[in-house]
């Protein structure tokens, strides 16, 4: 009797391990994000986000933002040196094997959209792969969506290293690092 409890308890046992080792597989990692204009030229993604650009993202809020870091590469960014700060964000992320997602945003709501919203999409690896997607918006006297720019880039990062990623009159700076 006692060996077939012990049976029927088996699969739970395992079960809970499994899912505890995938649990430690998991790990927080601090992301630093600094997206910024490089050029006095905007060059026209010739589409604007789709509404729906946080879809199955976390926000970052105040359960998961941290102070920034990277202050003194954000001052350097100046207008004097030809470089605008749009956006300058940290936040805590759990990367795996999996890709997990951030939704960020910078400025005032209008109609759903905000100057800079985007997604960042971080996978835990020997590299960790990078999928970022921000639009830069410009919008007309109605506080319609008229214009967008746009950083759609895949990047593999080192761990800890800070990564510049370019497109065209666009930049960003990202450091992902275990926290």
């Amino acid at each position: 009797m006692r060996a077939l409890r012990t049976l029927t308890l088996l699969p739970l046992i395992l079960l809970c391990t499994l899912n505890s080792s995938a649990a430690l597989a998991e790990s927080l990692y601090q992301v630093e994000v600094i997206v910024f204009r490089q050029s006095v030229d905007t060059i026209s993604a010739g589409q604007l986000p789709p509404d729906n650009w946080e879809q199955d993202a976390l926000p970052v809020d105040a359960n998961n933002s941290r102070s920034t870091a990277l202050n003194a590469e954000a001052d350097k960014l100046n207008p004097s040196s030809g470089y605008q700060v749009l956006l300058h964000q940290a936040w805590v992320q759990s990367l795996g094997d999996s890709s997990s997602s951030v939704a960020i945003h910078t400025g005032d709501e209008q109609f759903g959209h905000y100057p800079v919203e985007g997604r960042i999409s971080l996978k835990d690896g020997r590299l960790i792969e990078l999928e970022s997607d921000i639009w830069v918006n410009q919008f007309d006297a109605n506080g319609s969506l008229s214009d967008s720019e746009r950083i759609k880039q895949s990047s593999r990062l080192k761990s800890g290293e800070l990564t510049f990623v370019d497109n065209g009159s666009l930049g960003m700076l990202i450091r992902v690092r275990p926290q």
